[in-house]
């Protein structure tokens, strides 16, 4: 029992590091972004379409990955994932044209939908009754990747240059091999798979009314995110900031989102599942407005202002996905691959239009007007009934 226990610990440990890596690729393309838009000439509208492109390889597809990883074994999805995130992403600068760029980018977005279904229904598993703390953990470690993405990407790019990118690919190459060593097939805990039927499981879990409210939950946190890590990148860029401030600015701002989603099951202990999701979704909108206000004759205390904006959206990240894991437990991979994946594909969507509203209307604009849906999505918060 006691090496069992070991065994599961020590694989929790390497799946909370395989994400770590994992989202620092997810990381790496929103602030240099700008800068390889310029190389190959193409405007903020065709940039945010593109990224739009990879956010869905790396989001939409991930309920499909998460019912195979239900009913199988093997831990195909979690090492291909690290593998080919790794691989593809760094090598995006050195792409000579845009469709090489688009091709390497979707590759790069498929190690995202690959890994993060099955991670999170490993966790899940190897977890017990910890899952809510473990979870915790293990988003945040995410987040803390794709915070350090941004800055490690910009320090590359202002330090050695574009070019020199493709050499990060190292990192996580060695670390999807360290894991097969570490991350035990769900066989050696006596884990079955259950062999569930595609389209009766889908209309289940999307036949959920609880479900619906906790993915409309996801999608909010994702278009507050998604927006501001697109978008500001490019506001930034035309006030003459260098790369390695716009990295800086999105690690604070994702960091802080890790240290949100690190202490979320803590606060949750204190305070209940329902009043961090009202607290997370009613913040965003006077922080938004706040930092509208300033960003131009304060940049310090902006990026202040940023920071708790991140705190604020990520904090009830692991308390949603547990909920809805709870909701649906026999479908722990397919709810990760829709609360981690889907709903941030949908907003994706959402961004490929944006990018171009933003480019006439004003960035800073936009992102105000955004922030106020979560406070709206809010209302629906009170039909969802906690689960212990």
């Amino acid at each position: 029992m006691e090496k069992g226990f070991q065994n599961s610990k020590n694989a929790i440990i390497w799946l909370c590091a395989a994400h770590l890596a994992c989202d620092v690729y997810g990381g790496f393309l929103n602030p240099i972004m700008p800068f390889i838009a310029q190389k190959l000439g193409f405007t903020m509208a065709i940039a945010t379409v593109i990224i739009s492109i990879s956010h869905i390889c790396s989001s939409m597809l991930q309920p499909i990955f998460g019912f195979f990883a239900d009913n199988i074994l093997k831990r195909f999805f979690i090492f291909w994932g690290v593998i080919l995130a790794s691989l593809f992403i760094p090598l995006t600068p050195a792409a000579p044209n845009l469709l090489i760029l688009v091709i390497f980018m979707i590759l790069g977005s498929l190690g995202g939908s690959f890994f993060h279904p099955q991670a999170m229904g490993f966790v899940n598993y190897f977890s017990g009754k910890n899952c809510s703390n473990n979870m915790g953990v293990f988003i945040s470690m995410g987040s803390l990747g794709f915070a350090f993405g941004p800055l490690l990407a910009a320090l590359i790019t202002q330090v050695l240059g574009l070019d020199k990118l493709p050499f990060a690919s190292l990192f996580g190459l060695s670390l999807a091999l360290v894991m097969f060593l570490f991350v035990p097939k769900l066989s050696k805990i006596e884990k079955k798979p259950e062999h569930k039927e595609f389209f009766k499981s889908f209309k289940e879990i999307l036949g959920n009314r609880q479900m619906n409210y906790l993915m409309l939950i996801a999608m909010m946190k994702s278009l507050i995110t998604n927006s501001s890590c697109i978008l500001l990148p490019f506001l930034w860029k035309s006030m003459n900031y260098s790369p390695f401030y716009i990295g800086f600015a999105l690690f604070l701002f994702v960091f802080a989102g890790s240290i949100g989603s690190f202490l979320s099951p803590k606060v949750e202990k204190r305070l209940g599942q329902k009043p961090i999701i009202y607290f997370s979704m009613w913040a965003t909108f006077p922080m938004m407005l706040l930092f509208g206000l300033i960003y131009k004759t304060s940049p310090i205390l902006s990026l202040i202002v940023f920071f708790i904006i991140g705190f604020t959206t990520m904090l009830a990240q692991p308390v949603t996905m547990v909920w809805a894991q709870r909701l649906l437990p026999k479908y722990k991979s397919i709810v990760a691959g829709f609360i981690n994946g889907f709903c941030w594909g949908i907003v994706a969507l959402l961004m490929s239009v944006l990018g171009a509203v933003a480019q006439k209307y004003g960035i800073m604009n936009v992102l105000i007007i955004l922030s106020i849906l979560p406070a709206l999505c809010s209302y629906f918060v009170k039909y969802l009934k906690e689960i212990e």
